[in-house]
């Protein structure tokens, strides 16, 4: 009786358990369930009221049409190229950082963690007008003004304020990343860096050679974290790179070039009197977000097995 009681109950739980997962899994995946069945959806089926997530006419022009719209390989090419630039740095700088803080001991080293800590909880737009003047008039150590005699360089509108940030730790989220690098390094046995320094290592060699290969859990989490934040930043990149041809810039301005440019690509014209079906203009929109968010989720798909491992056996949780 008991035991019959037991497996009741243990189906009951499952049959809850998996009620629940599929329920928030639903809620998760809905909203891209609904850009794929837009970016389908020919434009007569907009107001058919008997279509709800599948088409009735299947076409590629919105994809065609939000491809135009956002020239999309060269965008799509030149925001990976930045996001690699940037990701590579910012965990070559980050793990060096960390590794710092879990092995050296030096006057007010607890003091500058717990700033690093800081930078996890202070808002970046409270940093807004200061790393916007510093990259307007940059200048290192005065040097610049030292021999022109001018107030410093404008980095505005380059790729120099990220790549510089990303370098130097000090990029987007880099405090976190310091901290799951630094936690991972003072977890390792001390014993490994006393067998290098017997064997004639120094302090470099012992980083590069020895804790940074085991350092792959780590990496591989500050990497997928930094790829898909950087990716999808539009804090940094409108503040610095306004004018630049980047992903979220682009996305971020769909609208109104879908509005101005949607007219000209049906062949209708331009102009203040021709205005686009502000429906089709949605669907265009939505389908324009997918293709930007296609990219990340690839690389889930394809990491998501190591980056799972990778987060259970780095500092996140340790």
């Amino acid at each position: 009786m008991q035991k019959a009681r037991n497996k009741t109950v243990d189906l009951l739980y499952s049959i809850f358990r998996y009620a629940l997962v599929i329920g928030i899994s639903f809620i998760i995946i809905y909203p891209l369930l609904m850009k794929f069945s837009v970016a389908f959806k020919a434009k007569e089926d907009i107001y058919n009221p008997t279509i709800y997530m599948v088409p009735v006419h299947f076409t590629l022009d919105n994809i065609k049409m939000a491809m135009e719209i956002l020239n999309y390989f060269p965008l799509l090419g030149n925001t990976l190229l930045f996001v690699v630039v940037t990701t590579v740095l910012t965990a070559a700088s980050c793990a060096l950082a960390g590794y710092g803080f879990a092995r050296f001991s030096f006057p007010g080293s607890n003091v500058l963690f717990a700033l690093v800590i800081l930078t996890i909880l202070i808002p970046t737009s409270t940093l807004m007008v200061p790393m916007y003047l510093h990259f307007r008039s940059f200048d290192l150590l005065g040097l610049v003004k030292l021999f022109t005699g001018k107030d410093g360089v404008n980095l505005l509108n380059t790729y120099w304020p990220s790549v510089i940030t990303s370098a130097t730790a000090i990029g987007l989220k880099a405090g976190l990343f310091i901290y799951i690098f630094r936690q991972f390094f003072k977890g390792m046995p001390k014993e490994i860096e006393e067998a290098a320094l017997i064997d004639g290592a120094g302090g470099v060699k012992t980083f590069l050679r020895i804790m940074l290969p085991n350092a792959v859990p780590p990496m591989l989490t500050v990497v997928l974290f930094c790829f898909v934040w950087q990716y999808n930043d539009t804090f940094f990149t409108s503040l610095f790179m306004s004018e630049t041809q980047l992903m979220p810039l682009k996305v971020a301005s769909l609208s109104a070039q879908a509005n101005q440019l949607i007219p000209l690509l049906l062949g209708v014209g331009s102009g203040a009197n021709v205005k686009a079906d502000p429906n089709h203009v949605a669907m265009i929109i939505d389908t324009g977000i997918l293709l930007a968010i296609i990219p990340l989720i690839l690389l889930y798909l394809l990491v998501q097995r190591y980056f799972v491992e990778s987060v259970e056996r780095s500092g996140i949780i340790g």
